[in-house]
C-alpha cells in the first residue's frame, strides 16, 4: 500500500499539486486502505493532476476501478482499490475538510517530499 501511495503522491508532487496528504485508513473503513488527498489551484489544474495520475498509473499497468468528478473539475476521485485519490479545488478542500475527517492521530503516511516542504 505505502509503495502505491508514494508512487501516486510523487506524480502529484511533480505536477505541482499542493498540500498533499496521505492517510492510512485501513482500520477506519472497509472501502480502502489509504487516502491520498491533494489540491489544485484551478479546475484546469485539478483535471490535469487527475489526468497525469491516471496516465502514469496506466503506463504502470494500473487503471482506476472507477473515477468521478472529472467533468466538473472541483473534486475528482480516482479509485485504485487499496488507495483512493482525492484531488480537490481549493474551495472544495476547505469546505469538505476530508483530511481532517479521516486523520486520527498517527495515521498519516510519511511522503518523501514532506521534509523538503517543511524546509521551505
Amino acid at each position: 500500500m505505502n509503495e502505491l501511495v508514494t508512487r501516486i503522491a510523487n506524480i502529484l508532487y511533480e505536477k505541482k499539486a499542493q498540500n498533499i496528504v496521505a492517510l492510512n485508513v485501513k482500520d477506519l473503513t472497509v472501502i480502502t486502505d489509504a487516502m491520498l488527498i491533494a489540491t489544485g489551484r484551478s479546475t484546469i489544474q485539478v483535471r490535469t493532476l487527475a489526468d497525469e495520475v491516471e496516465e502514469k498509473m496506466t503506463e504502470m499497468g494500473m487503471d482506476p476501478i472507477r473515477k468521478e468528478g472529472h467533468q466538473e473539475g472541483r473534486w475528482i476521485v480516482l479509485d485504485y482499490g487499496e488507495v483512493l485519490v482525492h484531488i480537490f479545488h481549493m474551495e472544495e478542500r476547505d469546505f469538505y475538510r476530508l483530511d481532517k475527517l479521516w486523520e486520527m492521530g498517527q495515521n498519516r503516511i510519511p511522503l518523501p517530499f514532506d521534509a523538503a516542504e517543511a524546509d521551505e
